[in-house]
């Protein structure tokens, strides 16, 4: 089974959702061959707020996106999926999230896990656990950024069934997710679709660098630091499911649950 997956590095415009839109338009014109896209995080609003007032002003709700609305129609017109970082408004509260759609509408929604320096001061903590969400026979997972450094959220991914995990990314921290990525998707057996931003924000430089990761944590597509860039690649992500790594090897049936737990831990 063949598909084809991108990201997509750019600098969305803070505060400004139209100049970003108009930016992804010709951006994804050049992903139309992609079954999956992977963009960057909080790509509908930019990430360096002043304030969580200025947050609040720049999020959006799921259900009456104005970004949401446009990548529906892109998916549409380009008969592809999404899986975008957004700044979303729920009731009272702001979250660092994730929005997985198709041209049918919302497909799933992650919120942030794990919240990284002035993102504490502006965002609650996710509280949707790490689900896994079906597209078509493919089962895709999501996270975001900081959660790079957490390897419990990449084996529940694993755990759940994940054949993708696409991360969109604002890293400013250069080279470390880079390199950890890779070794979170060969020891879970998944793809990953990191896409990362470039370009600064206020005392902000994000790095760029943006990769795809095959199930051996091979480097499929890798982007440069400073550039707009799309990556694109053909992926099987059925191979995500042969968890065998030698003939009496296996990733899932030589796992030690019981001796995981409770080994002088308090949580």
């Amino acid at each position: 089974m063949e598909m084809k997956i991108a990201t997509v590095q750019f600098a969305p415009v803070l505060g400004n959702i139209e100049a970003t839109i108009a930016k992804l338009g010709s951006l994804l014109e050049e992903a139309d061959e992609a079954d999956l896209v992977v963009l960057p995080e909080l790509a509908n609003s930019g990430y360096a707020f002043s304030s969580r007032e200025e947050a609040w002003s720049l999020s959006e709700r799921v259900e009456e996106s104005h970004f949401l609305s446009f990548l529906k129609e892109e998916c549409r017109k380009h008969q592809f999926a999404i899986a975008t970082g957004f700044n979303e408004r729920s009731h009272d509260k702001l979250f660092n999230s994730a929005v997985l759609l198709d041209a049918d509408g919302v497909i799933g929604t992650y919120r942030k896990a794990h919240l990284f320096l002035n993102e504490k001061d502006i965002f609650e903590p996710g509280d949707t656990g790490f689900p896994v969400f079906s597209l078509g026979e493919v089962r895709v997972g999501m996270l975001i950024c900081f959660d790079w450094v957490f390897p419990e959220a990449w084996r529940i991914m694993g755990l759940k069934g994940a054949d993708i995990v696409c991360h969109p990314s604002n890293l400013v921290l250069p080279g470390l997710a880079q390199r950890t990525v890779p070794a979170h998707a060969v020891t879970n057996r998944y793809y990953v679709a990191l896409a990362n931003r470039i370009g600064q924000e206020k005392d902000l430089t994000f790095t760029g660098n943006s990769l795809i990761c095959g199930t051996k944590g091979e480097i499929l597509a890798e982007a440069e630091a400073t550039t707009e860039q799309l990556l694109i690649t053909t992926i099987d992500p059925l191979q995500a499911r042969d968890k065998s790594l030698t003939k009496r090897n296996n990733w899932l049936q030589d796992r030690r649950p019981e001796l995981y737990r409770n080994e002088g831990l308090t949580d």
